[in-house]
């Protein structure tokens, strides 16, 4: 069965994400900046909001814990989008010449559904060009759990065999390949065009 669409990742694979590119503009002192990322507002702590719980409920948490670092909780979520510097290189290129020549363009993300909405306006000329994207936050499923792959393929109306998944995480592989999807673990746009070159979807 010939691969005829591809399903991408967003965080690390079309776009990097580090909160520092926020926060080391709000700390004057980079061992506080340092602290604060490593046991106050943690990948852990966030991992929440991309399994769909709100904001107003995790910072609130958060805050209880750590009132003195209120105001840095409390600019997480409206300023997520500045987390996110800009596309991983090469991959805008990718995406707007696999859409160029009418590969259909979809979108499997561990994102809060809360923050995703103004990051993907922001990004309209990227995002535009996909047919549909599955947000973990708003239904309340997460990579790599094997629903939130059978909800996409089911909204999609693409079978297993028919795509090729590309994700950062080596458990989102594990998950997608477990179903019968094809997938590339991603480290470079250079070896995601030579995958999708050799597979007839790149020239």
């Amino acid at each position: 069965m010939p691969v005829t669409s591809v399903i991408f990742d967003v965080g690390h694979v079309l776009y990097d994400w580090d909160p520092r590119v926020l926060y080391e503009r709000l700390f004057d002192d980079e061992r506080a900046l340092d602290v604060f990322l490593r046991d106050v507002a943690t990948r852990e702590w966030h991992f929440q909001h991309d399994a769909g719980r709100p904001f107003a409920e995790t910072s609130a948490e958060l805050i209880a814990q750590y009132p003195e670092h209120a105001a840095m909780i409390r600019a997480w979520g409206p300023r997520f989008s500045e987390q996110i510097p800009g596309p991983i290189a090469g991959m805008p290129a990718i995406v707007d010449e696999l859409d160029a020549t009418g590969v259909p363009l979809f979108a499997i993300t561990n994102f809060s559904g809360e923050f995703f909405a103004p990051f993907r306006a922001r990004e309209a000329a990227m995002f535009d060009r996909f047919r549909d994207i599955v947000v973990s936050g708003d239904e309340k499923l997460v990579k790599p759990d094997a629903a939130i792959y059978h909800l996409a393929l089911r909204r999609f109306g693409v079978a297993a065999g028919e795509t090729i998944f590309v994700d950062d995480n080596t458990a989102n592989i594990a998950g997608a390949r477990a179903l019968g999807i094809r997938a590339h673990h991603f480290h470079d746009a250079a070896t995601l065009r030579a995958e999708l070159t050799e597979l007839g979807l790149l020239r």
